[in-house]
């Protein structure tokens, strides 16, 4: 066995470090705490963040490739198997349950009628499955065995729940110093500093679906299969990983690129302000998917051309998911850049950075110390509502077949298979449906999340919510 991070298995883990230095970093300063308390006492706020937390444990498990040995005879050099994330590991037996071909949520019979033998005799009828219901006596138990898992998983579900209600009203009681009547009123009014309320129903529906999906993926496919047999459930939770690097990934592109070129051409103005403006007019006025497209093409062509830069085939599909998140980043800074531009011209003509400018400091410290730190705001607030426009930015491409590799799990390759599966007779709906699911409840806490923080962050936003 041996570990085998990705470029964008190290980008993902270095992203979390980054992020827990800088929750360390706001935790000491008043003013950042302040701010960031105010996105979690929202209740929107608070329950987004916690769907996100989720999707983003998910992706990190999904980060963590190991390669498996495999036996060679004596004298040759040890060889291993194609990288595998934890998370491969913890769906194998779903993986490992594959079918021939489509099969509908909770079925036990295949979706197309196919030509087999039964009882020695040769039928056309809708196949038995090989994992789904493989474990009923009978066909008929099968309404009664989905009832019974159905209502195990809400027993289950529910138990859960109770004992972390306990739990944290025991903690809270404690704390406190109040009675657990007390306690419990306040909480079941929503009267408490933070919306717990919120929180403990987010995260007690969490917790029910995850019961269900775990309890029926015991004998069935909840979300069905697709063409090849695969089931809906692996490919949705491993394309979270794709859509997540492809946000965040982007938004570290566009940040420094648009911050720096903005900064530039607002402070400095003159042709230094020109020459930018054309830069990033220029780049406005090509097409976006006609550049990407080009650039996917001969990144494509490059590595058709060098197969030996690359182990493996997921080594491939990373560098192709890396250097989309690349192009994509190159051609969407426009916009940060256009918003900072305007930003930092208002604030060159301000007192104080002309009494810097009258005291002599220089132009770099007056940009990078008086200039960017008072427009970081909107920065923070720019790119946080662009990650979820990148999540979708992908899945529109990959749905025109210039996104990721057809090889790498995401929502758009989901979307695109659905294409032709919604003009089949009978319908495959299940592949649309489940892609719609995962990606309305991901951008949706993102926009959420986005929200809050804009309205914490933004200045005018606190003082028109103060007036109030």
């Amino acid at each position: 066995m041996r570990l085998t991070l990705l470029t964008t298995d190290v980008f993902m883990l270095g992203l979390l470090v980054a992020g827990a230095i800088y929750a360390a970093l706001a935790y000491q300063s008043a003013p950042l705490r302040a701010t960031w308390r105010l996105v979690f006492q929202r209740p929107a706020g608070l329950a987004s963040a916690i769907i996100l937390s989720l999707f983003v444990g998910i992706a990190l498990v999904d980060s963590v490739h190991i390669r498996l040995a495999i036996q060679t005879p004596e004298g040759q050099p040890q060889r291993y198997a194609e990288p595998m994330s934890l998370l491969d590991f913890a769906l194998k037996p779903l993986v490992e349950a594959r079918e021939r071909s489509y099969s509908a949520p909770l079925a036990i019979r295949g979706f197309r009628k196919e030509s087999f033998e039964r009882n020695g005799h040769p039928v056309r009828d809708f196949p038995p499955l090989k994992f789904g219901g493989r474990h009923l006596p009978h066909e008929d138990a099968h309404v009664e065995d989905v009832r019974a898992k159905s209502l195990s998983a809400l027993a289950q579900g529910l138990a859960a729940v109770l004992v972390m209600l306990v739990v944290s009203l025991s903690l809270a009681t404690w704390q406190s110093g109040r009675s657990p009547r007390d306690v419990i009123t306040t909480f079941l009014l929503g009267r408490t500093q933070w919306p717990w309320r919120t929180a403990f129903i987010t995260v007690s529906c969490v917790i029910l679906v995850s019961f269900f999906v775990a309890c029926l993926s015991r004998g069935y496919h909840v979300f069905g299969t697709d063409q090849t047999g695969v089931s809906i459930l692996v490919i949705a939770l491993k394309s979270i990983r794709t859509a997540l690097v492809i946000g965040s990934l982007t938004t570290l592109v566009v940040l420094p690129i648009g911050v720096f070129l903005g900064v530039m051409a607002g402070a400095l103005r003159g042709w230094v302000d020109e020459v930018i403006q054309y830069v990033y007019t220029l780049l406005a006025s090509i097409p976006d998917v006609l550049l990407i497209a080009a650039s996917v093409l001969l990144l494509q062509a490059f590595i058709d051309a060098n197969p030996q830069l690359f182990q493996t085939a997921l080594e491939r599909s990373d560098a192709r998911l890396l250097f989309l998140c690349i192009i994509l980043g190159v051609t969407s800074f426009t916009g940060l850049c256009r918003l900072v531009r305007g930003e930092a011209m208002k604030l060159r003509e301000l007192e104080y950075v002309q009494a810097a400018r009258s005291a002599g400091v220089s132009t770099a410290r007056i940009l990078f110390h008086h200039i960017t730190p008072n427009l970081m705001h909107i920065v923070l607030i720019s790119v946080v509502m662009q990650f979820s426009g990148f999540i979708l930015a992908e899945a529109v491409l990959s749905y025109v077949g210039i996104g990721v590799d057809p090889k790498t799990a995401s929502f758009g390759i989901l979307i695109n298979s659905a294409r032709s599966e919604l003009a089949a007779s009978p319908v495959v709906w299940w592949t649309l449906t489940t892609a719609f699911v995962f990606m309305l409840a991901l951008v949706l806490s993102a926009n959420l999340l986005a929200d809050a923080i804009r309205d914490a962050f933004d200045p005018r936003t606190r003082l028109r919510s103060s007036a109030e």
